[in-house]
């Protein structure tokens, strides 16, 4: 299939779930989905169309987390991002795809400690990267971040 034959199949099955596609270039796609879409399109790329997992990042945007989940195909040479705004008036939460694509559990335990996004569903959210002394409820990442250590240093990020 190519680039076009693949947006269109991605369209037509999850029509409902998607809010936006930017077809940013011959080689890059956004596609903006409902969070609880994530779910039923992950498998479906990742196993009908082929597609790897490359990655996933969380952003603090001013009024909502953004979780974006990159996928190529590596065949056409096509990156496909899906993007998932979770409003920070509610609950930043989304089903975890760990069950689909275990290689997303880090980065999943990731996104988790230092943008405080749970994933339902998750099999261990335990911290990856902070210390332990690294108290509950505090995310670096976060815009709003407040440095709770008053003798510490950071000038060479968290």
């Amino acid at each position: 299939m190519n680039k076009e034959a693949i947006l269109k199949d991605i369209n037509s099955k999850f029509e409902k779930d998607i809010i936006s596609l930017l077809d940013k270039s011959p080689t890059r796609v956004y596609i903006d989905i409902k969070p609880e879409a994530i779910t039923k399109i992950t498998p479906y790329v990742f196993r009908n169309l082929g597609a790897r997992f490359n990655i996933a990042s969380g952003v603090d945007c001013r009024y909502h987390m953004e979780i974006l989940y990159h996928f190529i195909i590596e065949d056409i040479n096509l990156l496909i991002s899906f993007r998932v705004k979770l409003d920070k008036k509610k609950a930043l939460e989304i089903d975890s795809i760990t069950n689909i694509i275990e290689g997303a559990n880090w980065v999943e335990r990731e996104i988790h400690e230092l943008l405080g996004i749970n994933f339902k569903g998750h099999p261990d959210l335990r911290k990856l990267l902070l210390p332990d002394e690294w108290p509950e409820g505090v995310y670096p990442l976060r815009c709003d971040y407040k440095e709770w250590d008053k003798k510490a240093i950071r000038d060479r990020g968290v």
